[in-house]
């Protein structure tokens, strides 16, 4: 066939799909956190946590289940992962109690890193060798769609009907993803990968470490107000509950963009990108700390706030790469859980600070700059590190250079 008749595999849907399911359940109960409070007779910090234990499931998941699936064929892997995720999240909706809500959480968290990870892979494997790039693109696109469409659905749904809804759904959509899946990939064996123990070298290197750090600080701040938006939004600007998923659905609109415009620059410049993202973004929470008191200007702010928290994801994700060459999957892998470890913070953050007596949900964006500002010290030091490196290859090179040219001159002589 033709080359330029070639199109992406129908199989590719599924996994995003998938992805998108995978996505809105992660971000859905930020918005309805005051309704699940209500209903399971728990307070708001208590709820928050709900996010909290989702993160670091997904911190936990991606190594515990590394050491497994190996062993097991990609689509089997897959299947046995969205399964999870349906199980999952059938328990979530049908959760008669806060403990039990929080150990349904936790068994969809531990799917989520690892399905990331191999859908991904797969995806690179099902496409033509001159598309690789667009279906990973493809996939990818559903855990955007889950920020712009999945978490404002999921929340007006949780609103108006009830917060069990958007489980119900979410299941429907895991189990559609599963059913697609097996029906339209092909079993593919899993490939001789190196060991865990190997692979885990790269966090000898300072700036595998530095990168990590970054995200979890820079992603830390995001999430510190965006767990509690709803209660932000209600409590301080005065917006009604109905018209939150509207304003979530903006901060999505613009996390679309931002993810665009994150991208873009990194081909160009990747470290003067993500250090100017993150001080954008510090700047943009810390101006929140009065726009969030007017609606108008708070809904404005929110937008560019979408914009500046989803910029630097493309570049924190080429820079851990870049500097883990010889383990991507497992680098990969591990931004995720840094990902989420940075949302574990910043959920647990907003949580201490509107518990603190002497602050409340109005400190919540100041205490999100200071977050990401410590993103912005690591970025520096990690701009610092490179030019080091750099320095001592050059000093290596022309010693090196001196002595080949001295030998040269010798023997010529």
């Amino acid at each position: 066939m033709d080359k330029k008749t070639q199109s992406l595999p129908i199989a590719l849907w599924a996994l995003t799909l998938a992805t998108f399911g995978i996505g809105t359940t992660e971000l859905v109960p930020m918005g309805l956190l005051p309704t699940i409070a209500h209903d399971l007779e728990v307070s708001l910090f208590a709820t928050g946590l709900l996010i909290t234990g989702y993160a670091l499931g997904v911190v936990v998941g991606v190594p515990v289940l590394s050491l497994f699936s190996s062993r097991v064929s990609r689509k089997t892997l897959l299947l046995m992962l969205i399964a999870g995720f349906s199980i999952g999240n059938i328990l979530c909706a049908l959760a008669p109690n806060y403990t039990f809500l929080m150990i349904a959480r936790i068994v969809v968290s531990f799917m989520h890193g690892s399905f990331f990870g191999e859908s991904y892979v797969m995806a690179a494997k099902l496409a033509p060798p001159d598309k690789k790039t667009s279906a990973l693109a493809l996939v990818a696109t559903g855990l955007t769609l889950s920020t712009v469409l999945g978490a404002p659905l999921g929340t007006y749904l949780g609103l108006t009907y009830g917060w069990r809804v958007p489980f119900y759904v979410i299941t429907g959509i895991g189990v559609l993803s599963l059913a697609a899946m097996a029906w339209l990939i092909p079993s593919m064996k899993q490939e001789d990968i190196p060991s865990l123990r190997k692979q885990a070298r790269v966090l000898r290197r300072p700036q595998v470490l530095l990168a990590l750090s970054m995200t979890v600080f820079g992603i830390g701040g995001v999430f510190t107000v965006f767990t509690y938006i709803t209660p932000l939004l209600e409590q301080i600007t005065g917006i009604a509950s109905q018209d939150v998923a509207t304003i979530l659905l903006v901060y999505g609109i613009g996390s679309l963009v931002g993810n665009i415009i994150g991208g873009k620059l990194s081909d160009w410049r990747l470290m003067p990108t993500l250090l100017g993202c993150l001080v954008a973004l510090t700047i943009v929470l810390t101006g929140m700390t009065f726009t969030i008191h007017h609606p108008i200007m708070a809904i404005i702010s929110i937008f560019i706030w979408g914009i500046v928290a989803f910029a630097p994801i493309p570049p924190l994700q080429m820079y851990i790469l870049e500097k883990s060459s010889d383990a991507p999957q497992f680098a990969s892998g591990l931004n995720v859980a840094a990902f989420n470890l940075g949302n574990a913070l910043g959920a647990f953050l907003g949580g201490l600070t509107m518990e603190n007596p002497l602050l409340n949900l109005q400190a919540l964006p100041w205490v999100a700059a200071s977050v990401t500002s410590i993103g912005v010290v690591l970025t520096i030091v990690s701009v610092r590190v490179d030019i080091k490196i750099l320095e001592k290859r050059d000093i290596y090179y022309d010693e090196s250079t001196a002595k080949t040219n001295n030998h040269r001159a010798k023997c010529t002589c």
